[in-house]
């Protein structure tokens, strides 16, 4: 049996086609992806609305779901349609109202050698009731957050816009230093000394009312909820601008806060540069030290949407029934 205690309402999951009980393994020890990171997957989230659970840009998350496995080279055995409607039919089966939900797509059994022409290509879809990533706190509080010393990988030698399993791994180490230091989160810098992203967010930054955001050549990930967000600030009156973000922006900016599919909206109230042997920290109070006007006013407004109460953006919902 599995402890699901970080898995809460999870009770099948999809793979290749057919449900199982979730204490089922079903994955062979030495499947390809296991060993080198070789898989794509989405990180979706579902909404209670009064018509029932409602799945946030699921099309846009499909896309990105094919277009990553085209750059991994997966060939994913199954449609677009299939692979939407088998989303949708996970929710059924788990009986969820609201649900993080996680398809992957990965080299299977086959070989270990690095190139996986002979290993099989398969997918799996959980669905699981998951709080906000960063938690409670973060959201009424802001997070305290730390420029990490490892530069993140450049796009000159990655693609960022596709969520690779491996590139993961990076994200992980950079968290890891972030809290083993009293940290809520860290910022990776690029090559160019610039703001990049968190471990699994992008970032925003506001002043003087103007509201910031980087573009791929960053070095990030263009996050969904990202592009959700720059089309509901213009939608509400505000000014975005989409370019580089250097430290001293950051440093100085009234307002500042993560985006992403499992953290939505966090605000950031203080970042700390660490010096070159990591023995002395700088901090940099964001604004007032406290969650900003405007990252509250865009949080509510992404909430009015993904719950079903605004009609302009309905569009953007797909409704479980």
């Amino acid at each position: 049996m599995y402890d699901q205690k970080h898995f809460q309402g999870a009770k099948k999951f999809w793979y290749q086609g057919n449900f199982y009980d979730w204490n089922k393994p079903v994955i062979h020890c030495m499947s390809h992806a296991l060993h080198y990171g070789t898989s794509v997957f989405e990180g979706i989230r579902a909404y209670s609305t009064p018509k029932g659970p409602a799945i946030f840009r699921l099309p846009e998350h499909v896309d990105r779901l094919f277009y990553s496995a085209s750059v991994l080279g997966l060939e994913i055995p199954f449609s677009k349609e299939k692979i939407t409607s088998s989303i949708v039919e996970t929710i059924k089966e788990n009986e969820l109202t609201s649900a993080y939900i996680r398809p992957l797509v990965f080299f299977s059994y086959g070989t270990l050698a690095l190139l996986p022409q002979d290993c099989s290509v398969e997918v799996v879809i959980a669905a699981w009731e998951w709080d906000i990533y960063l938690g409670d706190r973060i959201r009424q509080e802001g997070a305290k957050v730390l420029i990490l010393p490892v530069k993140r990988f450049h796009h000159s030698q990655i693609v960022p816009s596709a969520k690779l399993g491996g590139l993961y791994v990076q994200s992980q180490i950079g968290i890891r230093y972030a809290k083993e230091r009293g940290f809520d989160e860290g910022i990776f810098l690029n090559l160019e000394g610039n703001i990049a992203e968190g471990s699994g967010e992008n970032i925003f930054i506001v002043k003087n009312k103007v509201i910031k955001t980087n573009f791929k050549s960053e070095s990030i990930l263009e996050g969904i909820t990202q592009k959700s967000i720059i089309e509901i600030a213009r939608d509400l009156g505000y000014q975005v601008e989409i370019g580089k973000i250097t430290k001293n922006e950051l440093f100085k900016a009234d307002e500042a806060f993560f985006t992403g599919t499992a953290t939505e909206i966090a605000p950031i109230v203080s970042v700390w540069e660490e010096n070159e042997e990591g023995t002395e920290r700088t901090k940099h109070l964001i604004g007032k030290g406290k969650p900003g006007e405007i990252t509250l006013h865009l949080y509510q407004s992404f909430l009015e949407i993904v719950q079903g109460k605004n009609k302009k953006f309905e569009r953007w919902l797909t409704y479980v029934q």
